[in-house]
This record gives structure tokens, C-alpha cells and sequence, in this order.
């Protein structure tokens, strides 16, 4: 089974009591991927998720909290981003008009060989290459058992 990215927004929406049907799917969504041991992130949503973190969840989670969750992600291999992460998002960012940032969360997911990557922020059901970009409150969790 190949592996799977999940953006920040994805991973925030778990916390997110103020959108109780978001944060449910973003809950079943990512205890697929930890269970079928296919999720995958890269250092640029893991520093995302820390920061929108603190900043959205004062309330809710610690600084301790928060770097506890990084550090459990840690499982997820994150991406290192380097020079050819960079080259392949300008080439991505250039042919499909995507924004530098989601260009780049697409070149590491199509580095470490993902199929899917969940996120809100990109257009539901487009297909980059050989990865289709999935809005996980759109889709159904079934989605992850038709994917190879």
C-alpha cells in the first residue's frame, strides 16, 4: 500500500472542537493512515503544525503538548526538504499554478512515493502526476482501501 500525505490542516482539524464534524473525519482519516501505517508528512507541516498549533490552540494544548505531537509524527518518515524537494516544486509550481507552499507539500509527497495527499487547501480530486490530491471532508474514508 502506498503511503499517504497529510497536509497541516488535516493534522490541526484533530484538535478543532470548534468544527466537531471536521475534527471527527480528520480523526478517522488519520488513525487510518497510523493504523495502516501509511501516513506521511514533511519537516515544512510538521514546523506548520507546531506553530498554527500554539497559535489556534493556546487553550487547548502546551508547548509540551504540541512538541509531543511532533516528535509522535516523527513516525511518519517527514521529508526532508532540500534542493531537488525546491527544483521539483518551481517545476510544479510553474506547470499546474499552485502556490510555492502547497507546491512544495506536493514535491515531497510525490518524493516519497504518496498516491494521495489529504488537504483542504487544493482542489478536490486533481490529479498531479501520480498523486490525486483528496479534501478528506469531501471523500469517504473507503478511499484509503481502493488505494493501492
Amino acid at each position: 500500500m502506498s503511503p499517504v500525505f497529510v497536509d497541516t490542516n488535516v493534522l490541526l482539524y484533530t484538535f478543532d472542537d470548534a468544527y466537531p464534524e471536521k475534527r471527527d473525519r480528520a480523526q478517522a482519516w488519520v488513525g487510518a493512515c497510523w493504523l495502516q501505517r501509511r501516513g506521511r508528512v514533511s519537516t515544512q507541516v510538521l514546523n506548520e503544525f507546531y506553530a498554527n498549533a500554539r497559535k489556534r490552540f493556546r487553550h487547548l494544548i502546551t508547548p509540551g503538548d504540541a512538541r509531543a505531537e511532533v516528535r509522535r509524527y516523527q513516525e511518519w518518515s517527514p521529508w526532508q526538504i532540500d534542493h531537488a524537494t525546491v527544483e521539483t516544486a518551481w517545476a510544479i509550481e510553474s506547470r499546474y499554478g499552485l502556490n510555492y507552499w502547497d507546491a512544495l507539500m506536493v514535491s515531497a509527497a510525490q518524493h516519497m512515493g504518496c498516491t494521495l495527499l489529504l488537504t483542504e487547501d487544493m482542489q478536490h480530486d486533481q490529479q498531479i502526476d501520480n498523486l490525486r490530491i483528496v479534501n478528506p471532508f469531501q471523500a469517504d474514508i473507503s478511499l484509503l482501501d481502493a488505494t493501492p
